[in-house]
């Protein structure tokens, strides 16, 4: 299903990618329509109902954790944010709404891993097009960044943000990283540095009363 926008549609994708190919993501986008005609098209489209984007995102790769559609009158803008988790980053290819996407996820050089995505003019998995048309990819990764073709950086959290236009008949997302080893630092790490830590005040305070 194609439909031209007259308005303005913002795209965020936001992935948190382990360096086993699981992950987490949180997608968010938004439009503004002036009127309640309007609303009435998109409700008919399904791009902002949530039995519609359930369809588009969920597979058998795909654990959806919540769809949330609001409309705010304050600037009589629509929104929908999609959180949900995955067990491959490389199965993504084939969820409705990434067709096209190409992710890509494989080893490097010794210890490194390659990441890679297409991003297509149509960018969300419904069709949509138009001249105002703005997305942006973060990822963040958990090892050490090395080579990366992101617009934007902070720290391990890359960002790709483009218009439309200059997306023009596609880009390519694209990064090199070292993979930390622990794919999360284990809950018990956290407790024996509080527990060092504790060891270390009392230490100090007893040496302080004598």
């Amino acid at each position: 299903m194609a439909f031209l926008f007259s308005g303005c549609l913002n795209y965020i994708q936001d992935v948190f990618l382990y360096p086993d190919g699981t992950g987490k993501m949180k997608i968010t986008f938004w439009t503004k329509f002036p009127d309640n005609e309007s609303l009435k098209i998109l409700d008919k489209i399904g791009i902002f109902n949530q039995d519609s984007i359930k369809n588009e995102f969920s597979s058998s790769f795909t654990k959806i954790n919540s769809i949330k559609v609001y409309s705010d009158t304050t600037d009589s803008t629509t929104h929908a944010i999609i959180d949900l988790s995955f067990s491959n980053i490389d199965s993504l290819n084939k969820v409705k709404a990434f067709t096209g996407s190409e992710f890509s996820l494989k080893d490097g050089a010794s210890g490194q891993k390659i990441f890679s995505q297409f991003i297509s003019p149509i960018a969300t998995g419904f069709g949509i097009n138009g001249d105002a048309f703005h997305v942006s990819y973060k990822y963040t990764f958990a090892g050490d960044i090395i080579t990366h073709n992101a617009t934007d950086k902070d720290g391990r959290t890359l960002i790709w943000n483009y218009s439309l236009a200059q997306i023009g008949s596609g880009k390519t997302i694209s990064v090199t990283f070292r993979p930390f080893k622990l794919k999360e630092t284990p809950p018990w790490i956290y407790a024996l540095s509080g527990l060092v830590l504790l060891i270390v005040l009392i230490f100090l305070i007893r040496k302080k009363k004598d």
